[in-house]
């Protein structure tokens, strides 16, 4: 059984989103794409040219490469503008610090020479190192990638130095908002297992979507409490946690260390009862029934749910209505009839009618014999 069969994982990402849907759905995840943000190509970024020129104006003391993409986007930007041997000649006099091996990587594609690189790969490390080198009166330039790093900046600054900024990749809403919206309204209705984050502004931008909307607080309730979030580093998920909601990330900061670390996260949440002398386990809209997934719609899962929650008892009809009404959103009672049919449409699709009973004049119950 592949660890994400039967579950349904939203992606955000704008770039290299059909790597991330790839791995997800090689590992047998169902993906639903909704771009969060459109990224702004640098040669055409106006405000990436200004800072580069005002940059040039005066000696750097100290260059910091955050991420690979970005500085190496940063160079081939300038080459585009003219100004790639200018840019170069200038980082090449200074003290140019990488934040990983990627940052390593484009520094030296570059015909540049990193001076130092922390080995955690932390921004914190990398800050601590500048901070105890002494940076009083120095002017140091920072490479981010899209998303501001205000203490980073801060911290230097109060410690005497001159910062410029250059922010590379900048991101602004999507240019088709309909798919992040659809995207939302599926985690909403409880059909979005997990959602997968790469970067910060992609974050921000679905909590903006919601409050536009006024679901922002529904949103951060279903966050909080069923979909499982998954963020490639602490940055990207720095809009969530602000908003206490719980995500799990990789130790690396990397695509394929996101999809492994939620391949493990999220089966792990499933419920596993043992009904009759069958195992069951409920994984987004499927069951494993001995060892076979079988998909469940949506108001029957919601019912097997509830009976798998309370394994064993009976759930009166009466109860089973509320639980059928909440899924659907309905502020209006649901009927006998609507849970009944739902129940039948749950036998056929375990295809083991025996193990939901009904208990005559009480309700149902799943036929269980131990948690």
């Amino acid at each position: 059984m592949l660890p994400l069969a039967g579950y349904t994982v939203g992606v955000t990402a704008a770039r290299r989103a059909d790597e991330l849907g790839a791995l997800l759905e090689r590992r047998g995840a169902s993906v639903q794409h909704g771009p969060a943000i459109r990224i702004i190509p640098v040669t055409d970024d106006t405000e990436l040219l200004r800072a580069t020129r005002s940059l040039l104006a005066e000696p750097v003391d100290v260059a910091v490469a955050t991420t690979g993409i970005g500085f190496r986007g940063w160079m081939e930007a300038a080459e585009g503008w003219g100004l790639g041997d200018e840019l170069r000649a200038m980082l090449g006099g200074a003290r140019v610090l990488a934040r990983g091996p990627k940052a390593k990587g484009a520094i030296r594609a570059a015909g540049l020479v990193e001076h130092w690189s922390p080995e955690s790969e932390a921004s914190a490390e990398l800050l601590e190192y500048l901070v105890a080198s002494g940076v009083d009166g120095q002017r140091i330039t920072v490479q981010l990638h899209g998303e501001p790093l205000p203490e980073f900046v801060d911290t230097l600054r109060a410690a005497g130095a001159d910062v410029v900024e250059i922010a590379v990749y900048r991101w602004t809403g999507p240019a088709d908002p309909a798919p992040l919206e659809r995207l939302l309204d599926a985690v909403l209705a409880g059909q979005v297992d997990a959602l997968t984050f790469t970067s910060a502004p992609a974050a921000a931008s679905l909590l903006r979507a919601a409050e536009r909307g006024g679901r922002l607080d529904e949103l951060v309730r279903r966050l909080r409490d069923q979909v499982l979030v998954a963020c490639v580093g602490p940055i990207t998920a720095g809009p969530l946690s602000r908003n206490g909601i719980p995500v799990v990330q990789p130790a690396r900061a990397r695509i394929g260390s996101l999809v492994r670390e939620l391949a493990v996260a999220l089966p792990a949440r499933a419920v596993r009862v043992r009904v009759g002398r069958s195992g069951l386990e409920l994984r987004g809209q499927a069951v494993v029934l001995d060892g076979s997934l079988r998909p469940v719609p949506p108001a029957p899962m919601a019912v097997l749910r509830a009976l798998a929650g309370a394994p064993g008892h009976v759930l009166s009809r009466r109860v089973l209505s509320g639980v059928l009404r909440q899924h659907s959103g309905r502020s209006e009672p649901v009927d006998e009839h609507a849970v009944e049919s739902a129940i039948g449409r749950l036998r056929a699709a375990l295809g083991e009618p025996r193990l939901v009973q009904t208990v005559v004049k009480r309700g149902y119950r799943l036929a269980v014999d131990e948690r």
